[in-house]
């Protein structure tokens, strides 16, 4: 009871914490939003986007299209707001506080069991992005997921996508999701303070988190998921991973206004596969460097091959994450997913950029 009492208070305060780094987020995005406002459907329309932690290069398309002006363009008002775990941003898309949500396709699979259709609308990423860190006093006990067994593992928050990846590798290793203990430490200076302080054994991070542990020697990397390449190896095919997904009620009633997010966020990812990671780093927030430009331009560098560059769902990618998700979730495995609802290509393949 104590030990659990202490991870319960560690995730809160955590969470707490973040909230601070992430705020500075929510400034940026508020002051960085663009249009009329007028109401009408893409006509200055004010749109309304939750992110799974706007600071996440995961997720950097969404601060980039603002910061690029590619809203403001297309007559958008876009309003980018952050949550330090995609989960959150799942929730608030689905209780109608916001239009949009940037976070992991694999919740459009997890809702559609839920009775929820969502689907994604562009597709960021062929790869999760994502590192499993072990900690340097650790290092020489996990050596790979076969050894998560009675560990405990950093991730994001519950019924994230970090904890979905994290029991499909355990149960992939033959360790069962009740041998190891998932713990929501969030991400940036939470997750890192938790495997200083050994209240975590390791964890599944993106950067620039992966890059501060690296640079103060704090951990080693396990498995490594920012490349499509380390996607097969770990996953078994392309994971699908950051995308803007919205409710399919809402897509299907507001397509002018979909389709210029959908241009918007193409010229983007285009844009991004035409600059180096330094230039791509300059227009991003000052604080998201956390007064280390160099070691922030790194973990962008490391990461830009999860991106797509025209924001289609990759080939084999909606079966993949099906696959993984079924290893754990009994919701999965027992359902008939439609998987042709999860997603469209209809804005993506009319986009222009």
């Amino acid at each position: 009871m104590r030990m659990t009492a202490r991870y319960t208070a560690l995730a809160a305060a955590g969470l707490l914490a973040l909230s601070s780094l992430t705020a500075c987020a929510n400034d940026a995005a508020s002051t960085a939003s663009s249009g009329s406002g007028n109401k009408g459907d893409g006509k200055g329309v004010k749109v309304k986007i939750m992110v799974g932690g706007l600071d996440k290069v995961i997720y950097l398309p969404a601060m980039l299209t603002q910061r690029l002006g590619y809203f403001g363009a297309e007559g958008l008002d876009v309003e980018l707001l952050s949550e330090p775990a995609g989960v959150q941003a799942e929730t608030a898309l689905v209780s109608g506080q916001v239009q949009g949500a940037v976070g992991f396709y694999d919740h459009t699979l997890d809702l559609q069991t839920k009775g929820k259709n969502v689907e994604s609308v562009v597709q960021f990423s062929h790869a999760p992005g994502e590192v499993e860190i072990v900690s340097n006093k650790r290092a020489d006990d996990i050596t790979s997921p076969k050894d998560f067994k009675g560990k405990k593992l950093g991730i994001t928050g519950l019924g994230s996508s970090t904890d979905f990846l994290t029991k499909y590798l355990a149960v992939k290793n033959g360790v069962s999701v009740s041998e190891f203990s998932p713990v929501a430490v969030g991400a940036g200076p939470t997750f890192i303070s938790a495997l200083q302080k050994g209240s975590i054994d390791g964890g599944m991070t993106t950067d620039p988190t992966v890059a501060n542990i690296l640079a103060k020697n704090l951990g080693k990397v396990l498995i490594d998921m920012r490349t499509p390449r380390g996607s097969k190896e770990a996953l078994g095919g392309p994971y699908p991973s950051s995308s803007l997904y919205m409710q399919t009620e809402w897509v299907n009633s507001h397509k002018d206004t979909v389709q210029k997010l959908a241009n918007a966020f193409v010229k983007t990812l285009k844009w991004m596969s035409t600059h180096t990671a330094s230039q791509i780093a300059e227009k991003m927030p000052a604080d998201y460097s956390q007064g280390n430009k160099a070691l922030y331009a790194g973990s962008i560098k490391t990461t830009l091959p999860m991106f797509t560059d025209d924001g289609v769902m990759p080939k084999d990618g909606p079966e993949t994450v099906e696959k993984v998700l079924e290893a754990f979730n009994p919701n999965i495995k027992n359902a008939k997913i439609d998987l042709s609802k999860t997603y469209t290509t209809e804005f993506v393949g009319k986009a222009t950029g």
